[in-house]
């Protein structure tokens, strides 16, 4: 029993009772914090101790299970079973030179160019002159994978003297996977033109539209007339394409309407530098009557996924031919302008029949030079 000078403390008194239990509560509290951090300290230690130190063993060199004390099993399972190494890196070690020499998908897309570069054709299109050439190229801008020159450049046929860095200029700018194209329908009846894109690269894909001759010398005839200030002044198709004092008997070959038409002897200076396989002969007819199914070969022919469907034209009945529902560079439908689908002028069926006939053998030939039965009359 506690005295203080004789007398025993009130402890009924209120301040004296709060004291008294904060003096408790803080001894109390001590104690068990310096328990706790005492056995995180001896916990800690036999970790250490447990890593370190090897099992005690036998005489024999086994391990002595007997002499295996609490310390070197349980702060371990107990530490084991709650963490657990998880590799960042699964596959091979980045230091090791094999996994250097492997392509992954990051090291693709890092060697990638995502810079649009100019670069040289992969695609030409060669002509034919007024056979669907510009209406092609239009259709073909449509693809994601191509891009095409805006005009004819005619490097090959009349500034070839520039050399090829100036070519490279007047090509789009493409990624990595884009097919660079350009159209100039001359390349295909001038007859340097050959070799010159067999120098520039020998895997250069051709494409040739072509179309039934008499039907393509009118319409050439057609647009000359048209950029003619005096009309009035131009000569008759029929003038023009036969030998004057001829009757119209013969047929003028040196007039250019006349001379393009005879494919079969321009498509032989081709096939002297580049392989049938290179080239593809597109018909101008089936281009107007189903651009769909034509433009599904040329992207074949091209390596290019089928993005161009029927979902992409409509028929416009005034013109006469297919027109875009949406383009490269129009969100809207459209044509391809007022130049295209003029009106014909009138040419007496016995012209029409006689240039028929002059043509006919040389088709049959330009058949059997590519393979196909274009079905002109």
């Amino acid at each position: 029993m506690l005295l203080w000078k004789g007398r025993i403390p009130r402890l009924t008194d209120k301040r004296n009772l709060f004291i008294c239990l904060a003096v408790v509560s803080l001894v109390a509290y001590s104690s068990l914090f310096s328990k706790c951090i005492a056995r995180r300290v001896h916990g800690a230690f036999l970790v250490i101790q447990t890593t370190t130190e090897k099992p005690p063993r036998s005489d024999s060199g086994d391990v002595d299970k007997k002499r295996i004390g609490v310390e070197h099993r349980a702060p371990v399972a107990e530490y084991q079973s709650v963490v657990q190494l998880i590799p960042l890196w699964s596959g091979p070690d980045p230091q090791n030179d094999t996994y250097k020499n492997e392509s992954s998908k990051y090291r693709l897309l890092e060697n990638q160019s995502l810079r649009p570069l100019r670069r040289l054709p992969d695609a030409l299109v060669i002509g034919v002159k007024k056979s669907g050439t510009r209406a092609l190229l239009e259709f073909l801008r449509i693809h994601p994978d191509v891009r095409a020159a805006g005009s004819e450049v005619h490097f090959f046929d009349k500034y070839y003297h520039r050399g090829f860095a100036w070519y490279r200029k007047k090509m789009p700018p493409t990624l990595d996977g884009q097919i660079t194209m350009e159209k100039t329908p001359s390349y295909f009846i001038t007859k340097e033109v050959p070799l010159r894109v067999k120098q520039m690269n020998p895997k250069t894909k051709l494409l040739i539209v072509v179309r039934d001759p008499v039907t393509r010398a009118i319409s050439d005839y057609t647009q000359a007339a048209s950029k003619k200030k005096n009309r009035n002044g131009m000569k008759s198709f029929e003038c023009l394409a036969f030998v004057k004092d001829t009757g119209f008997s013969v047929v003028d070959t040196t007039w250019g309407p006349v001379r393009i038409g005879v494919y079969a002897r321009h498509l032989s200076k081709w096939l002297k530098h580049f392989p049938l396989e290179r080239m593809l002969f597109v018909s101008g007819e089936r281009l107007i009557a189903d651009p769909a199914l034509e433009m599904a070969r040329v992207q074949d022919f091209l390596g290019l996924k089928r993005v161009i469907t029927e979902k992409h034209f409509y028929f416009n009945a005034t013109k006469g031919f297919p027109c875009l529902m949406k383009s490269e560079g129009r969100p809207t439908p459209h044509c391809l302008g007022k130049t295209k689908g003029r009106n014909h002028p009138y040419i007496d069926a016995q012209i029409v029949k006689r240039l028929r006939d002059f043509y006919r053998p040389f088709n049959y030939r330009f058949y059997q030079m590519t393979g196909m039965n274009f079905g002109w009359p």
